[in-house]
């Protein structure tokens, strides 16, 4: 089992730039893929990163790379969302989830539905 807890959202002018925190409990979390997800008003859970365990590869949907990055702290059993540049269509509730280990291709990881753990997420508010 794994918990996740989200961190660091709030109201930022655009442009500027929000760090996510997500600390998850459980054992062996540094075998789990990672990942942050998010949902904006009238609209579906939509993938935004996710970074392996194993060298630690990333994959970022087209409408954040470039601003956004994932990275993962496996000694503290935390992952992050470093997310710069931030425009009006980002905000949103940003997710945090976690997928057991096992041998996936990487198209897999854009849907919400394969992933086993998630947090209750955070508001990312951006004024313009």
């Amino acid at each position: 089992q794994v918990q996740l807890i989200e961190s660091g959202g709030g109201l930022v002018q655009a442009g500027g730039s929000l760090r996510l925190s997500c600390a998850a409990s459980g054992r062996a979390f540094f075998s789990y893929l990672m990942g942050w997800f998010r949902r904006a008003p009238g609209k579906e859970r939509g993938f935004v990163a996710a970074i392996t365990w194993s060298f630690a590869t990333t994959y970022a949907a087209d409408s954040v790379k470039g601003r956004f990055t994932i990275s993962r702290d496996n000694a503290k059993n935390t992952v992050y969302l470093q997310m710069n540049s931030l425009k009006p269509e980002d905000p949103a509730v940003y997710y945090c989830a976690a997928r057991r280990p096992g041998t996936y291709s990487s198209s897999s990881y854009y849907y919400s539905g394969n992933w086993d753990y998630w947090g209750q997420g955070t508001q990312v508010t951006v004024s313009s």
